[in-house]
């Protein structure tokens, strides 16, 4: 055997697809996945690969010091790819606080767990994957460089500066062998319904109102989940300790226009409501949140320099795929919708 991972946050929407990604292609890995199984992290995502030996899952909350220690020792990783994070920004105004438990002190237990590890294995790595969002919001012109100062607007942005501040603090003042990267918003299959692209993809389908912040014109640059999985590895293999890299999909987009092209979609594979009526008709424009960036977009012309990466997918082509994925997967849907759900739905949405 080969390798050992540790991936934190492996069953969530981007850990997953990198699981998934190791799993199929590099059959000389172990790998084990730290997960809590938090409303966002669904077994489900892991179907027919979790059955191979080579996956080990464990259930470790990283906010709990002693078990990421006791977990960490015992795997003993030649590396950590840490995906594990509350990550959404409506929920991180509505509660602060479980935002600065999971993302910062999380992170930290597992940089001091991660420092043992690395005293007995000089070839270890630590991979902390973190978001556009620390950097603030952007004007009219101009993109994220790795060097852009940190400005982040909402207690998930904040959080996620933080643990970036810490890893690099690690590395610096300890040694740690320490990567970061810092993606733009992603999408793609088995994401959780929370995020705008499934949200409006499942409203859609059943007709239900599409909710868009203020006019809409927010502007998001997409990335496809399976680039953003190899871009993580291309990273964690090839990359000098240390660095940072932005990645980036290149495919800025208004999120009215991202909604217009999904009922787009929707209407052509699935068919219309009623006869002549476009599913554009759904959107409702609510309360704008507080803090929304209005626009973010990243220069990724370091990793495709240094690592020779660049997006396979378009936006085009990976919205056609995300959105028949939904459409094929309404079971997998059906179980991740629950009450819970529900209730918080109610609360982002009702009255707006």
């Amino acid at each position: 055997m080969g390798k050992t991972y540790l991936v934190t946050g492996g069953l969530g929407f981007i850990g997953s697809e990198y699981v998934r990604l190791i799993l199929t292609e590099q059959p000389d890995v172990e790998l084990h996945n730290h997960d809590c199984q938090t409303y966002a992290g669904n077994p489900e995502n892991l179907q027919k690969v979790d059955q191979l030996e080579r996956y080990h899952y464990h259930k470790v909350d990283i906010r709990d010091r002693d078990a990421v220690y006791a977990a960490v020792e015992k795997i003993a990783p030649d590396c950590i790819v840490h995906f594990a994070a509350e990550s959404h920004v409506d929920r991180s105004i509505e509660g602060p606080l479980l935002f600065v438990e999971t993302n910062v002190m999380g992170t930290l237990h597992l940089l001091e767990a991660a420092r043992e590890v690395f005293k007995k294995n000089p070839d270890f790595r630590f991979l902390h994957v973190s978001t556009d969002e620390v950097y603030g919001s952007l004007g009219d012109t101009g993109a994220f460089l790795e060097t852009t100062a940190y400005d982040p607007s909402s207690p998930y942005s904040a959080s996620k500066a933080a643990s970036d501040h810490f890893v690099r603090a690690w590395g610096r003042t300890f040694g740690l062998p320490i990567l970061i990267t810092n993606c733009s918003n992603n999408y793609g299959p088995y994401q959780f319904p929370e995020k705008l692209i499934p949200l409006m993809i499942n409203n859609a389908v059943h007709g239900k109102p599409l909710p868009v912040y203020g006019d809409g014109k927010n502007v998001r640059d997409w990335l496809f989940v399976e680039d953003h999985a190899r871009a993580i590895d291309l990273v964690l293999q090839e990359a000098k300790i240390g660095e940072t890299y932005n990645i980036g999909g290149e495919a800025e987009e208004e999120n009215l226009n991202v909604v217009h092209t999904l009922c787009d979609l929707v209407d052509e594979i699935r068919g219309p409501l009623e006869a002549g009526k476009s599913r554009r008709e759904l959107i409702t424009f609510v309360t704008d949140r507080p803090g929304h960036d209005r626009r973010y977009a990243m220069d990724i012309t370091k990793i495709k320099n240094e690592l020779n990466w660049k997006p396979l997918y378009s936006f085009e082509e990976g919205l056609r795929k995300t959105v028949k994925w939904y459409l094929e997967n309404t079971e997998w849907m059906s179980h991740v919708v629950d009450g819970s759900y529900k209730t918080y739905y109610s609360r982002m949405y009702d009255d707006r």
